[in-house]
């Protein structure tokens, strides 16, 4: 029998405030997720507590194959097919503190991969708009989610560097593959007062770069290097650049 599930509809209370870390009856994963936000997240500077509250909660062994779950709480992205990763738990918890969530927003994740990170989101933001160009991680993203009640999460397929204007604009944007440059249309559907996190540089490795838009323009501010898979579309990096 597969493990339970977090009431997802419960942990939406996380949107106003933190709840307490939340481990089901019946879950083997609990406390190697607990370990996975002291040891990896909490003692690394991550302290937003709404944010450790969400990571306590996401099942992130639920977001892989069946062969790598006992690995999914370890201080590392992991393959999901397409040559593409789940993302190290650090990165994703320094990524969404770096929004500074309040619970309102509406936001856009660029590259939505497993799913691991909207799931997140959803418990941070009002209405999460992942979108992911592999139709079968899509398709498996989409499925997961539904499993876990994310119904504020609307996975679409299509390439993400050109945003998702129809639902713009958005108080943050995540984009969770490396740019050549920050795509234009994703600083177009910045809302005022928003906030844009994405890995800027070479394919290979990459800034982690804020920009945020004020009543003076944009902001923008270097955080930590970093190494996504590339960001592919029309405004990002050409498709042979992963072949």
């Amino acid at each position: 029998m597969p493990p339970r599930m977090p009431n997802w509809r419960a942990l939406n209370w996380l949107r106003p405030s933190p709840e307490p870390p939340i481990h089901e009856a019946g879950d083997p994963f609990a406390m190697a997720r607990e370990r996975m936000v002291e040891e990896q997240i909490v003692a690394r500077g991550v302290h937003d507590e709404r944010v450790l509250a969400a990571l306590r909660a996401v099942p992130r062994h639920a977001f892989l194959p069946e062969h790598l779950r006992h690995e999914a709480y370890l201080d590392t992205p992991l393959p999901i097919g397409s040559h593409q990763t789940i993302s190290q738990p650090y990165i994703v918890a320094l990524m969404t503190e770096v929004l500074g969530l309040e619970g309102d927003e509406r936001v856009l994740e660029v590259g939505t991969g497993s799913g691991y990170q909207a799931a997140v989101l959803s418990l941070l933001a009002h209405e999460v708009f992942p979108i992911e160009r592999h139709a079968e991680l899509a398709t498996n993203a989409r499925q997961v989610l539904a499993r876990l009640h994310c119904s504020n999460v609307e996975v679409v397929i299509g390439d993400g560097t050109f945003g998702l204007a129809g639902h713009a604009p958005y108080n943050g944007i995540i984009v969770t593959a490396g740019a050549p440059h920050v795509p234009q249309p994703l600083l177009d559907q910045l809302a005022p007062g928003g906030t844009l996190v994405l890995p800027v540089g070479e394919a290979t490795s990459q800034m982690l770069e804020v920009w945020r838009r004020t009543s003076a323009g944009l902001e923008r501010k270097e955080v930590t290097p970093v190494c996504f898979v590339p960001l592919i579309g029309e405004h990002g990096w050409r498709d042979d650049v992963c072949a």
